[in-house]
């Protein structure tokens, strides 16, 4: 596990994705840091992992990426993302601009 505040290759991502889960990453991002946590077992643990390192609960998002896939490269799916109380009712991200901002992130830091 861990964070990623410069930008990393499609490679390595690949190659945590082949020692993990086979074909996904998990990731947690900090929409308002600009960073993300990533290559844990559980989107819970990256997200400890950023609490620790000063993140704002309400500015972590838990997603998968796909690094084999051009169309569906990020999936908006985790158990952190139920937020009733930020209107956030689902494992999904249902505001459009929380999904904007995460996708700029991971374009950003991510070399595809």
């Amino acid at each position: 596990m861990r964070i990623v505040k410069e930008r990393i290759g499609l490679k390595e991502l690949k190659e945590m994705a082949a020692n993990g889960f086979g074909n996904f990453v998990k990731a947690v991002v900090d929409i308002e840091k600009g960073i993300m946590a990533l290559n844990a077992e559980l989107h819970s643990d990256e997200e400890a992992l950023l609490l620790e390192q000063g993140s704002k609960q309400n500015n972590l998002w838990g997603i998968n990426l796909y690094p084999e896939l051009t169309e569906g490269f990020i999936e908006f799916d985790s158990m952190i993302n139920l937020r009733p109380f930020q209107g956030n009712r689902s494992r999904g991200i249902d505001d459009p601009q929380i999904k904007q901002k995460i996708e700029a992130i991971v374009d950003k830091l991510v070399e595809r």
